[in-house]
């Protein structure tokens, strides 16, 4: 009898064994950015791609401050996936400003979309072009973003500096914000269009967007070759009626390095495979394809996602 209750918890013991291995998650998070931009709803809709189709992943979008912050998290090993702009990620893998130090470890998975540089005013404000913003209350950005990094870029080409304006360290909802409340006379927003802070501002206040000169945009992308010129077209937002000429970055699924490969591949082809389970979650989001995976990819991919658009016949930059 003792045998036999011995033979039967044993047997119970590797059945929940067996079963808890099952069972067992791996916790991955992905950081976006604030409510008001175009990273936090694709990047929640990411997430439920990967959680209901990779069974031993349990993925989460978590807010972020977008592209520095989250790459600062990357490359410490802080957090396992994010979203950034192609340009912020070159710089942190070399270690250029704004960053102080090289973060070797950041992967690439995946181009997504275009991200414009959005420079909104008020229409009573008489800004015209860039170089109109001298002596106005000027938004660059929250501190540690990319919009700061692009901002800065584009200053520099317009040898405009922050002591030139009534400047202020502003991210999206704050932006918003303070335009309603009349404290801003332009505000700098980098995020794929529709962006819902500035449709929200449109609806409620007479706004216009900043078009870029082509002569300015090709001394611009002289510069810094991973700008490229785009256009919002007219309707985007409520009141503005034309196509706005304007820059933009790529924005890209990045992630950390030692990250396994077999986990990588297997995320990314459940992304892919299931691209169009993301389309309803914001029109940017269309703009997501497997054809464009590998547009502007500025650091070395990850081997997992490299495995797979191996395997559909893609080529993979080397680095």
């Amino acid at each position: 009898m003792k045998k036999l209750v011995m033979i039967l918890m044993v047997a119970s013991l590797m059945v929940f064994a067996v079963t808890g291995m099952a069972t067992a998650k791996t916790f991955i998070s992905l950081a976006t950015g604030g409510t008001g931009g175009t990273y936090y709803p694709v990047g929640g809709g990411m997430a439920d791609i990967i959680t209901k189709n990779v069974p031993e992943v349990q993925m989460t979008g978590e807010t972020g401050n977008a592209s520095q912050a989250n790459l600062n998290l990357i490359g410490t090993h802080q957090i396992e996936m994010a979203l950034a702009q192609n340009d912020v990620s070159m710089w942190a893998y070399s270690g250029e400003k704004p960053f102080t130090r090289e973060f070797k470890n950041v992967r690439f998975i995946a181009s997504l979309y275009p991200e414009n540089i959005q420079v909104i005013t008020t229409k009573e404000s008489g800004v015209k072009g860039i170089m109109d913003i001298k002596g106005k209350r000027v938004s660059v950005g929250a501190p540690g973003s990319g919009v700061a990094a692009d901002v800065a870029a584009i200053l520099r080409v317009a040898e405009i500096k922050y002591a030139d304006m009534d400047t202020d360290f502003l991210d999206f909802n704050n932006t918003t914000q303070r335009f309603k409340d009349k404290q801003l006379d332009v505000g700098f927003v980098v995020a794929g269009y529709p962006t819902a802070s500035i449709m929200d501002l449109a609806t409620m206040h007479d706004i216009d967007l900043i078009n870029f000169s082509d002569e300015f945009l090709g001394k611009l992308i002289e510069a810094y070759p991973f700008f490229a010129r785009s256009v919002i077209p007219a309707g985007t937002y409520k009141g503005i009626d034309h196509d706005t000429v304007t820059p933009a970055v790529m924005a890209c699924w990045v992630c950390d390095g030692d990250l396994d490969e077999d986990l990588v591949y297997d995320i990314t082809k459940a992304f892919w495979e299931n691209i169009e389970d993301l389309y309803p979650i914001h029109s940017k989001a269309k703009m997501i394809t497997l054809e464009g995976a590998l547009e502007g990819a500025s650091v070395p991919v990850h081997p997992g996602a490299a495995k797979y658009y191996k395997e559909v016949g893609m080529e993979v930059p080397e680095f």
